[in-house]
């Protein structure tokens, strides 16, 4: 378009579609001008502090990349096998362990088994052979709610549609998911105040602040992600399902997503980690998987693998 003399404005918080295709930047705060430069002129660290009017302090930080692993998992798929129908991607012979203080990344192209695997974890995705394993418990059969009672947090992709009530308050769906924690007098009362405390102390530990008298619609799609983030570390949990956590968050709330990932990974959970995006499974992952067809067809550690294989790997090709 621009070789056809259109002028082109485009609108985006990704940078690497900004220092691909712009010739001049222009960045936007709290709906001010900031600053207009020369696509020459701009780094990505001071088009960040632009953006937040702050250096972006939250570094990726791992505190080992050689973790000693306990011998048992916490979770452990043995040749697990689902049936799906219409749309949904059928898994054949999955074979996966996810062990404490690990990050398991999984790789593959949308639509090739990844949400089904989640589903499988969560108890959402029936098995039809095969054994679920967690924390050296069968859980092949299991409830979702003794799933997550148990230790399973859950961080998707679209927080809004999966994992909050929209017109309920930020202080409500804090509850939502650990209402057994509140009740009191099998159900006749709830203990609000001791949500209030507990939702505090889960932003304080990341550094967030918004009312939590908000409707969760209300908040920005950084802002709900971040509630997500802090509503489900807050409790320890021993295994974290992540997928597409990333996906249309601008900078700063990437990475404190991928922090949060590491703090949890760091603090001995396990975290199964589902993504498109190779930088991001290169950047966190301990181990890597690649699923294609609903079969794992690689696995690796980051150091021993690159993106070109794991791209024909994704694609179906032999690498």
């Amino acid at each position: 378009m621009k070789s056809m003399r259109y002028s082109v404005v485009l609108i985006t918080h990704k940078m690497k579609d900004v220092f691909r295709c712009a010739d001049r930047i222009t960045v936007l705060r709290a709906g001010r001008l900031v600053e207009t430069l020369l696509r020459e002129q701009a780094t990505e660290e001071h088009l960040i502090a632009l953006m937040f009017e702050k250096e972006l302090t939250t570094r990726i930080v791992r505190t080992s990349d050689s973790v000693q692993l306990p011998s048992q998992p916490v979770l452990e798929l043995r040749n697990v096998n689902t049936h799906g129908e219409g749309a949904v991607t059928s898994l054949t012979e999955i074979g996966l362990a996810v062990f404490p203080g690990e990050i398991v990344g999984v790789a593959g192209v949308s639509g090739n088994g990844q949400k089904e695997l989640g589903d499988v974890v969560l108890g959402m995705e029936r098995i039809t052979k095969g054994q679920k394993m967690l924390f050296g418990e069968d859980y092949t059969r299991r409830s979702i709610s003794d799933i997550r009672k148990d230790g399973v947090s859950f961080i998707p992709e679209n927080p809004l549609s999966m994992a909050t009530v929209p017109f309920m308050t930020v202080l409500e769906n804090m509850a939502l998911t650990n209402t057994w924690r509140y009740t009191r007098f099998g159900g006749l009362r709830f203990n609000w105040p001791a949500v209030l405390k507990d939702m505090k102390v889960a932003l304080d530990k990341f550094g967030f602040s918004f009312s939590p008298y908000s409707m969760a619609q209300s908040l920005s799609g950084g802002n709900l992600q971040r509630f997500i983030i802090a509503r489900e570390m807050a409790y320890q949990p021993k295994l974290m399902v992540a997928s597409y956590i990333t996906s249309g968050l601008d900078v700063h709330s990437t990475a404190v997503a991928r922090q949060a990932l590491l703090q949890a990974r760091n603090e001995g959970a396990g975290v199964l980690l589902i993504s498109e995006d190779l930088e991001e499974l290169f950047l966190l992952s301990d181990r890597l998987i690649v699923i294609y067809a609903g079969r794992i067809v690689g696995q690796f550690k980051p150091t021993e693998t690159n993106s070109y294989t794991v791209g024909l790997l994704m694609t179906g090709s032999e690498a």
